[in-house]
């Protein structure tokens, strides 16, 4: 019975996402079939890509680009992700702008409440600052707000911006973005590939515009309740931050990372403990991530982020 309620949800999902609104019964007499099957029905001109593997998050971005063909834009989002009526055209009109890669909506949860979705690149200060007050808390005080990752203050998010990136959920990247910079990277598996590829942008000279009038709706899950998720996001953040930095800057920001994780873990938390472990094994710091990470904590196997691509 469980099964066949969560088929449903993800009927209902896929009914509002092609805008055919909830039907009766359409949710019940779909559930049974294929996803495949289900897509192929209710979206025609889709095409859907079967990679045989779960390769990530990055792995289905790629696999999306390779099957488009020719295109001039690829919209990313998560499958929890609603696009408001003229969001994505007025995307489409950002990317423009010249010197444009990538251009990020507002994001508001399902009640309408503001998701903090803007950046600044990782530094060790910034680990530094959300180890001892908190990522929250930082941009709270104006004297410290420069050393938070996260962009806090309401009044940001009401103005057009580059930013150094933003939360992958929904983005829409250029055409030329893949010739510029190469395909994503899918060694991160899940959490941190948005960064990576957004600095890389960055480092092209291209920008990711943050774009208040466009709105979207994130029916976001919590990575911090599952500690193989936060674990996962945690060695990324350090596999990230090496990839773009040498020796020394890399163990500062673990040792800050620990200084973090540990003061919470400290405090009982189970997702901060497998934070901890694993910025403890020096191997997995070292090697691509994958489902068998998830797996080992406990977590579902499968990847909380799909992706869909619009040519």
């Amino acid at each position: 019975m469980a099964r066949t309620k969560k088929a449903e949800l993800e009927i209902e999902r896929l009914l509002w996402r092609g805008g055919y609104g909830p039907r009766p019964g359409e949710a019940r007499r779909l559930a049974g079939k294929g996803r495949r099957a289900v897509v192929e029905e209710l979206l025609p001109s889709a095409t859907v890509v079967r990679t045989g593997r779960n390769g990530g998050y990055a792995a289905g971005i790629n696999a999306g680009i390779a099957a488009a063909g020719p295109h001039d834009a690829v919209l990313v989002l998560n499958p929890d992700v609603r696009l408001t009526p003229g969001c994505a055209a007025r995307l489409v009109r950002e990317l423009e702008t010249p010197r444009t890669g990538a251009a990020v909506p507002r994001l508001v949860d399902g009640d309408g409440r503001l998701i903090e979705t803007i950046r600044r690149e990782p530094s060790v200060p910034r680990s530094v600052a959300d180890a001892l007050v908190g990522a929250s808390r930082v941009g709270r005080y104006r004297a410290l707000a420069a050393f938070g990752e996260v962009v806090t203050d309401p009044r940001a998010y009401d103005l057009p911006q580059v930013v150094d990136w933003a939360e992958g959920s929904t983005l829409l990247l250029s055409g030329r973005c893949r010739e510029v910079v190469g395909p994503w990277d899918e060694s991160f598996f899940l959490y941190s590939e948005e960064t990576d590829y957004a600095l890389r942008l960055r480092d092209a000279g291209l920008a990711v515009r943050y774009v208040p009038e466009a709105l979207a709706i994130h029916l976001e899950g919590d990575s911090r309740s599952a500690p193989a998720l936060w674990a996962l996001l945690t060695v990324n953040r350090v596999r990230l931050f090496r990839k773009r930095h040498g020796a020394v800057g890399t163990a500062l920001y673990r040792a800050a990372l620990l200084l973090r994780e540990g003061s919470r873990a400290a405090l009982g938390r189970p997702t901060n403990r497998a934070a901890v472990r694993a910025l403890l094994d020096a191997a997995r710091l070292r090697r691509a991530q994958s489902p068998a990470d998830l797996l080992a904590g406990g977590a579902p196997s499968r990847s909380g982020r799909e992706v869909s691509g619009a040519a």
